[in-house]
């Protein structure tokens, strides 16, 4: 175990497992909206079916689970006290919830008073978070780039929301805005400026502790997010009027950032001490694979006009980050995280070790292999119902269905810790 790590300083259980378990629900409600829509939902971005389906993703499941993981992570790994935890995660994460649900059917039906609705809830949610965290981040003697990396992630994240707040607005009302462009921008910073750099940084930590891997490497790991971020920013010159050819020379040296973090993970994954693969590490496999193929497609879309010409390219890309990356590996996080903290609360009760159940039996790895097992034949429908439209359904119900063992899966581990709990108290041996 990491000797850096803060584990006293660790926030009330209830305050990330809220926002876990309310995740893996929006996937569920993502899977049956496609299973219902079918082939119509897939045919552009621009469907009332896509946007609600990607919304359902990156801000149901991603931003849900990362606004969990963010609040743990900071005070574990950097010693970052957030001010009263409990009281920010009681009020942030119902207002997210009600936030993305009044968008995501804003944008199904096109009702622009709920778009505009969804705004003010999106700002209180986020904006609190943002405000409570930064100044934690700043405040912490701690040093290093995981640190830089949760710093600069919060600032995506403010970024990400205030231009889909822009965003809304204009579809609400009309504004005279770039619609195209500020989608594009909007995309680059949630994905990149605060999913991907989160997802760096807590990789930094998660993946030498527990996949036994050797570090990243000092240069990397220094080096990817500013320079993420200083691509990310001239990405956004988009939004002012200039030559659209300078747009690949931004976008290749980009996806080639993303390709070298992929790559990295991968080759630590292979020269780790331990062979021997479980579910979680071979989420994480899926997910950096995933990037690869991203980043690969993508480039093909900026060098080859008649494929981006193909509105399904779009859609293409879009399975494979949300999907393929970022579910992928926030799943397999979730799979190391909550186990542990369950044995680490455990733990902390003063119960006899020998009164506290080992990591393992908290969720088993039948469970987890077979929800794993479920999200890749998910995921590879999903590919393929983006040039085969017939498989739209099928792919929605194992992607719906995949998320709700994912959901089980979690429910159970609580369970598990709550019953322990529960026989430690009562056999007076705890604190």
């Amino acid at each position: 175990m990491d000797p850096s790590l803060s584990f006293d300083q660790a926030p009330p259980i209830s305050v990330p497992y809220r926002f876990f378990l309310a995740a893996p629900w929006f996937g569920v409600m993502a899977g049956l909206l496609l299973a219902w829509s079918g082939a119509d939902a897939l045919a552009s971005r621009w469907t009332p079916g896509a946007l609600a389906l990607t919304h359902l993703i990156a801000l149901g499941f991603m931003l849900q689970a990362m606004c969990g993981a963010l609040l743990q992570f900071i005070a574990v790994a950097v010693g970052a006290n957030v001010w009263r935890p409990r009281l920010v995660a009681s009020t942030v994460q119902p207002l997210l919830l009600l936030a993305t649900l009044l968008l995501v059917a804003g944008l199904l039906y096109g009702r622009p008073d709920w778009l505009s609705a969804a705004v003010p809830f999106f700002l209180l949610a986020i904006g609190g978070l943002v405000v409570v965290v930064a100044l934690a981040l700043w405040r912490t003697p701690a040093t290093g780039m995981t640190l830089w990396a949760m710093r600069m992630a919060i600032g995506g994240l403010a970024i990400t929301v205030l231009l889909g707040a822009l965003l809304a607005e204009a579809l609400a009302h009309g504004f005279a805005v770039p619609l195209v462009e500020l989608t594009d921008v909007h995309l680059a910073w949630g994905l990149g400026g605060w999913a991907l750099i989160l997802l760096a940084g807590v990789s930094y930590q998660v993946v030498p502790m527990f996949q036994l891997t050797r570090p990243y490497p000092p240069w990397f790991a220094r080096w990817f997010a500013p320079l993420l971020l200083f691509f990310l920013v001239a990405w956004s010159l988009q939004l002012f009027p200039g030559d659209a050819r300078w747009s690949p020379m931004i976008a290749l040296p980009l996806l080639l950032i993303l390709s070298a973090y992929a790559g990295i993970t991968l080759w630590l994954q292979h020269t780790r001490r331990r062979k021997i693969h479980d579910a979680t590490s071979l989420y994480f496999r899926v997910a950096m694979l995933s990037l690869l193929a991203f980043a690969v497609s993508a480039a093909a879309i900026f060098l080859l006009p008649e494929i981006a010409a193909d509105p399904r390219s779009a859609i293409w890309l879009g399975v494979l980050a949300l999907a393929g990356v970022f579910v992928s590996a926030i799943t397999g996080m979730m799979y190391k995280i909550v186990p542990f903290l369950n044995w680490l609360h455990l733990q902390r009760l003063g119960a006899p070790l020998s009164a506290v159940p080992n990591m393992k039996k908290m969720i088993t790895a039948e469970a987890m292999t077979g929800q794993l097992r479920l999200h890749v034949l998910a995921l590879l429908l999903l590919l393929a119902a983006v040039w085969l439209p017939g498989l739209s359904r099928l792919a929605g119900v194992a992607f719906a269905a995949s998320c709700a063992w994912l959901g089980w899966n979690l429910v159970a581990a609580v369970r598990r810790y709550l019953d322990f709990r529960d026989r430690i108290r009562a056999s007076g041996s705890h604190r």
